[in-house]
């Protein structure tokens, strides 16, 4: 019996070290040097500071940037997570509603039911980064309104919004998606 928990012991000692130690540090190693910046969070840096990642979602309320979608946590990636509210629910429907109504009035949209969904449901993480290009476009007159933007200025923010969306994964995963950081950083640099 002895004999058998000192073999146990060394085992377990053994497989602590190679799955605990030398596997995450191999993984680690590996993702550095193929994918340094998905290994490192995919982070966006201007002018020395990290201003936020692409993957996680960021909340843009002026009227001269391009909204998010809605987040049931407020963005937080700490506590990530959705409301949790069931389709039955009086609250749930009354969150999608305004929403709705917010969205279209904003945007100068004729019926509520026109806002995209992604603008009018919260996703399930709450800190999903992307939108239709749809709903981008849908945003383009109420930026150029904010901005002063005159035709040739609204044409380039229509192209940029066609030359970030992105395609779904490996053609047929998803949806066409563009990422709302990104967007409003290039939209920044439409003089």
């Amino acid at each position: 019996m002895k004999t058998q928990i000192i073999i146990a012991l060394k085992f377990l000692l053994v497989m602590t070290i190679l799955t605990g130690i030398v596997y995450p540090l191999l993984m680690t190693g590996l993702a550095q040097l193929g994918f340094p910046s998905k290994a490192n969070g995919s982070l966006i840096i201007k002018d020395g500071k990290i201003i936020g990642s692409e993957l996680i979602g960021q909340k843009f309320d002026s009227t001269i940037y391009f909204w998010s979608r809605p987040s049931a946590i407020g963005y937080n990636p700490i506590p990530s997570g959705a409301s949790n509210y069931g389709p039955t629910s009086d609250t749930l429907k009354k969150l999608v509603s305004a929403r709705r109504v917010f969205f279209a009035k904003m945007n100068s949209l004729q019926d509520p039911l026109l806002t995209p969904t992604e603008m009018a449901f919260a996703s399930g993480s709450g800190l999903d980064p992307h939108i239709s290009p749809e709903a981008a476009v849908m945003q383009v007159e109420r930026i150029s309104s904010a901005r002063h933007f005159d035709n040739a200025q609204k044409e380039k923010l229509r192209k940029k919004i066609k030359d970030l969306t992105e395609n779904p994964q490996f053609f047929f995963l998803g949806e066409p998606r563009i990422n709302v950081l990104m967007l409003n950083l290039e939209l920044n640099k439409i003089q």
